[in-house]
């Protein structure tokens, strides 16, 4: 039985969200802090799953827009994604402001996770460029891209997650601002050495080969083929793989990346044995995209989607990836002449990473304010 104490709030009765309905919940009050009666009345449902619903709340004593999704909560059970969401802080990640539970009038135990806002998804931000018969511009692609590493760095690393459902839908962005988080842990976990993991997992068009061939003990380097996908259909403006069912899907990979030898089948699922594939010859990466692609685009991409999941750069080798350079020039800003969104406020995703990588990944004139900051904390 899930211990109910370790949430924030009470048990409340909230029927389902419904335009104009209200629902309070207490916080604080332990270790002498003053308890807080917060109020969320919900707006619209911004998004429904086999898991429950999110929807756009604003807290009514801030004025706070939030995002609250709501899951059917298995009494025996903790819920896995709270459990992470407690432990990530991240610019790059979609940060949990609390959660408290709910019940219905038949007993059913909801939780809810109060997210923080952000309006659009980079699902709907293509969606937009392709109803207008536009590709999206590169300088985008590489803001875009550049924080989803960064997140998967830092989640990788530091609580050592695996997202396991990386996807444009996944993926949201601030349209002002261009920040970028990663979210929707439903079915992310910590990967363990030597212990099984399902490998149905992943949404179709961006599942690594690998769980296609039915590998239980991957690594998080299944993240970073998503995430290849990902980079493909930014640039691309569709999806790169786009399967109908789970066998089609290793088609539509193998008339891109030519048939898996024997080696990479083993690298993938060293227990797989039935090796008749159809012979076909990879296709050139320079032709997979248009002619003006620029040459480190189709690299990185060729760098993300290898079948040996061991031979996929890291998240954060990608972050140091030429096509990222333009982002580290001193004097880069968004089109309209703004600023980026912070780039190089790394945290512990540095950590265990070597000396030349975090060399790569802070441009010279941050180096320079750390090193003035350095000399002002000294002195």
């Amino acid at each position: 039985m899930a211990d109910d104490k370790e949430m924030s709030g009470p048990v409340i009765d909230g029927n389902d969200p419904v335009t104009g309905h209200i629902i309070s919940t207490t916080i604080g009050g332990k270790n002498g802090e003053p308890k807080q009666t917060i109020s969320y009345m919900a707006e619209r449902v911004v998004g429904t799953g086999s898991f429950g619903i999110v929807f756009k709340a604003k807290c009514l004593e801030t004025g706070e827009n939030v995002a609250i999704k709501k899951v059917l909560q298995d009494r025996r059970y903790k819920n896995r994604e709270l459990q992470l969401m407690r432990v990530m802080d991240h610019p790059n990640v979609i940060s949990l402001k609390h959660c408290f539970f709910s019940t219905t009038t038949k007993d059913e135990l909801f939780l809810n996770l109060v997210m923080e806002y952000v309006p659009e998804t980079m699902f709907r931000v293509l969606k937009h460029y392709s109803n207008a018969n536009q590709r999206m511009p590169i300088i985008y692609v590489k803001l875009y891209m550049y924080q989803v590493f960064r997140g998967l760095a830092y989640i990788h690393t530091v609580p050592g997650v695996c997202h396991r459902d990386l996807k444009p839908q996944n993926i949201l962005v601030d349209p002002l601002t261009h920040q970028v988080k990663i979210c929707d842990f439903g079915s992310a976990k910590m990967l363990m050495k030597g212990e099984a993991n399902v490998s149905y997992i992943c949404s179709r068009f961006y599942r690594a080969p690998e769980l296609i061939f039915g590998a239980t003990e991957y690594t998080t380097s299944i993240d970073i083929w998503s995430a290849g996908c990902v980079l493909a259909e930014l640039l691309l403006g569709q999806p790169l793989f786009p399967g109908e069912n789970a066998v089609d899907q290793l088609v539509e990979i193998i008339k891109v990346l030519g048939t898996p030898t024997r080696e990479e089948i083993r690298c993938m699922n060293p227990s797989y044995t039935d090796y008749r594939f159809p012979q076909i010859k990879a296709h050139p990466w320079h032709k997979v995209f248009h002619k003006r692609m620029p040459p480190e685009a189709i690299d990185l991409a060729s760098r993300l989607l290898q079948y040996s999941p061991s031979l996929r750069c890291t998240a954060l080798e990608a972050c140091t990836h030429p096509f990222f350079d333009e982002l580290r020039e001193p004097n880069a800003r968004l089109p309209n002449g703004r600023p980026f969104p912070p780039l190089f406020n790394f945290k512990q995703e540095l950590s265990g990473a070597s000396p030349e990588l975090v060399n790569k990944l802070i441009p010279d004139q941050v180096k320079r304010q750390m090193g003035l900051n350095l000399h002002l904390a000294v002195s």
